[in-house]
């Protein structure tokens, strides 16, 4: 009877696995605000705490951190904006430039493969051409969406009419105290996580910035921001960084050894911020298999698309620290964090 009762409840998630992914993924504009908000709202929550003990009223404490993020979104907006008319000040320059380079780079793979290239003069325009607009507005519609019930969900948990402890208890672990364990021990750790990324990123793209500027290479603080945006793409988006910033440096220096120091400088704050410095500040608590990561990039990235990729980890850690809750799935904990 205990072996036919085990073997339903396999069969049956067998099945409820890939209806879960599913309705994730069908129903991702309402999970990706919703989860992205909770991950903004745990960031905030030490503050609300601060504020609480001080007897700030939580309505008060609420629009104190709603404009704390507004007036970082108008600092992120107004450096786009400087990075924006940088781009179309020097657009002319360095299109004209580029378009030599790749005119220069597809006459040399003639003369070495004997191949015949076409060379299309307005190539870099066709990302401006006006046939795209009507993706690139709906684009800005769908991301505009996104962040207004990102912002809505975010004043929910702030005000706890989410209440993450009472789901974990009445869902998953259905025992009152491990459920209070449990929620602060996701708590504690993801706000560190979500802590210590941020400063990291901000580094990275600080650094990035200063290199770019050090080595006169156009649009540092665009480089910046981009370096900023894509170090929360665990692993891959420093690979995607350094790739960019290096095909972009091949357009803006001759190659001699000025290029040779600035593709050095760059990889050396990715590795400095992201391979040597988050370790350190993570902790062993957070240490996750590299195959883990790679698979749970393709994962979420899939069901997701780029929030997923800026979310797996995220989400792999909160998986990773209720599995550890319970005797049977204490094998899957170690299989994602690479332990014996």
């Amino acid at each position: 009877m205990l072996e036919q009762r085990r073997t339903t409840n396999i069969l049956l998630l067998i099945v409820v696995i890939p209806l879960v992914f599913y309705l994730l993924k069908t129903l991702k504009f309402i999970f990706i605000p919703l989860v992205f908000s909770m991950f903004i709202a745990l960031f905030f929550l030490p503050l609300m705490r601060w504020l609480g003990k001080r007897k700030v009223p939580k309505y008060a404490s609420i629009v104190i951190v709603v404009l704390i993020i507004l007036g970082t979104l108008a600092l992120g907006a107004e450096l786009i904006h400087l990075s924006s008319k940088q781009i179309m000040a020097s657009k002319g320059e360095f299109f004209t430039k580029a378009q030599e380079k790749i005119a220069l780079l597809l006459s040399s793979a003639e003369d070495t493969f004997g191949l015949t290239i076409s060379n299309d003069k307005n190539m870099l325009s066709q990302f401006l051409h006006k046939d795209n607009l009507g993706t690139t507005f709906g684009f800005l519609h769908k991301t505009l969406t996104m962040a207004l019930m990102t912002a809505f969900f975010v004043v929910l948990w702030l005000a706890e009419s989410i209440n993450v402890h009472q789901v974990i208890n009445a869902i998953i672990l259905k025992q009152k105290h491990t459920s209070v364990k449990t929620f602060m021990k996701v708590e504690k750790d993801l706000i560190k996580f979500i802590k210590v990324k941020v400063f990291v990123s901000l580094l990275t793209g600080i650094f990035t910035g200063l290199a770019c500027l050090v080595f006169d290479v156009s649009f540092p603080i665009f480089w910046g921001l981009f370096a900023f945006a894509i170090n929360f793409v665990q692993m891959v988006g420093s690979f995607i960084s350094v790739i960019c910033l290096s095909i972009f440096a091949l357009v803006e220096l001759d190659p001699t050894s000025t290029l040779f120091f600035f593709f050095l400088s760059i990889t050396g704050v990715q590795v400095l911020f992201g391979g040597v410095l988050e370790p350190v500040f993570m902790g062993k608590s957070f240490s996750i298999n590299i195959i883990t990561v790679l698979v749970m990039l393709m994962l979420w990235g899939f069901i997701w698309g780029i929030p997923g990729l800026i979310m797996a980890i995220p989400i792999t850690v909160f998986v990773k620290i209720i599995l550890e809750q319970f005797p049977g799935t204490k094998i899957l904990s170690n299989l994602l964090s690479g332990s014996q």
